[in-house]
């Protein structure tokens, strides 16, 4: 049914000339590695993040009960099953054989993360039939972000973007988008802040991306979205700039069906991000009211694929996704966990060659990434060394960043 990478790895894209050598295939990131940023997520953000969510909204008696045994769970280090009678309950059935019932360090990363985000979901009933069933359980810590002075100070800034040329224009809007809820729409806008940005960026392949715009426009490109609030709105302002210059005819905007972790866009959250936009006075406000033009021509679309939320990499994308992104002229990766997915999230050394790692992916792609995780690909020696030599955790902590891209 699946892909795997190497075997995808090794055979050419329609249409390519080039067949890319598959680089021998790492063990993926585990969590039970002593010290490491993954055993601290399952150790420490897990529970925290429990006890947010049981706080976040009234849950009733069952609901709490509910997350009270996803807690346990969570600190016993036991993965226990869904019920039979869950709505994909067949499907994590399959993906979980060998998995469910050990301890969630012992399984890939990846997959345990992304099944203890999955038991969430279920604790707090969204997929039940009753009351709770469709409220996001991370929808107030969504909120919160969105709304208030900071954000209106940051949609603001974009008014500051009149005075640039279209290409400093178009650099400042791609820095935003990367860097997300790190820094705000104004990062990049200066000559100072572009300045601080490019020295954080591990691999800079700013050039090829828009390269690869320039010669397909007015092209499909797909934005496979990450998080909401913060990071979604520069997200849509780099939209409407790629539509209303003419580099993308179209743009699908591809995000989570359901909630899935904490801060993943689903359709509810790009709407409450347009109206947001629109809302705004100035440069913001513009925007917004082109991009739900768009949306209403059919030149921004949705897209809530369920392989979305499913806990695999994009090498086991099924054939329907995989034709959509065949069929686009570029698509771009946005966030760690994207990125992770884009790359298996296996141990590679860090120098193996991004174009072969994702050789497997049907189209030209391109991945926009703050790093907050081990998986990394592409980058060359010398930067590797230089950033070792440090001493500071930069792999991890959200402080650099990388632009890379693959024809």
């Amino acid at each position: 049914m699946f892909r795997e990478l190497g075997e995808d790895a090794a055979m050419s894209r329609a249409g390519d000339e080039t067949v890319a050598q598959a680089p021998p295939i790492p063990p993926p990131i585990m969590g039970n590695v002593p010290g490491s940023y993954a055993l601290s997520v399952f150790r420490e953000r897990h529970p925290v993040l429990v006890r947010q969510v049981a706080r976040a909204l009234p849950y009733d008696p069952d609901r709490r009960r509910a997350l009270d045994r996803l807690l346990d769970e969570v600190v016993r280090d036991v993965m226990t099953p869904l019920e039979p009678s869950a709505h994909d309950g067949a499907a994590w059935a399959e993906w979980g054989h060998g998995k469910i019932g050990r301890r969630y360090v012992d399984v890939p990363f990846l997959w345990g993360e992304s099944y203890f985000y999955r038991k969430v979901i279920e604790a707090t009933g969204y997929f039940g039939d009753g009351p709770w069933r469709g409220v996001d359980p991370f929808g107030p810590m969504k909120q919160a972000e969105l709304d208030g002075p900071v954000v209106d100070g940051e949609l603001a800034a974009l008014d500051g973007t009149a005075t640039l040329s279209r290409g400093e224009r178009a650099e400042a809007l791609l820095l935003g988008s990367l860097w997300g809820n790190r820094a705000d729409l104004s990062f990049g806008i200066t000559l100072k802040g572009d300045q601080e940005t490019a020295t954080d960026l591990v691999v800079d392949d700013r050039p090829l991306l828009w390269s690869l715009i320039e010669a397909a426009a007015p092209g499909r490109i797909c934005l496979v979205a990450d998080n909401a609030g913060r990071e979604l709105l520069p997200d849509l302002v780099l939209a409407d700039h790629l539509l209303a210059c003419g580099l993308a005819g179209e743009v699908v905007l591809h995000v989570k069906p359901f909630p899935y972790f904490v801060s993943d866009a689903t359709p509810a959250d790009v709407l409450a991000c347009l109206r947001r936009l629109a809302a705004a006075p100035g440069r913001a406000g513009e925007a917004g009211a082109r991009l739900w033009t768009a949306m209403e021509e059919g030149r921004l679309r949705l897209r809530a694929h369920p392989f979305a939320c499913a806990p695999l990499p994009y090498s086991d994308m099924p054939d329907d996704l995989r034709g959509e992104f065949a069929s686009a002229s570029l698509t771009v990766m946005k966030g760690d966990l994207n990125y992770r997915r884009l790359v298996g999230d296996r141990m590679w050394p860090a120098t193996t060659p991004f174009a072969a790692v994702t050789a497997y992916f049907p189209g030209p792609v391109v991945a926009l990434r703050t790093l907050k995780s081990d998986a990394l690909v592409g980058v060359p020696e010398r930067t590797l060394a230089e950033l070792d030599a440090t001493g500071r955790p930069w792999r991890t902590t959200g402080t650099h960043a990388m632009v890379q891209a693959r024809p």
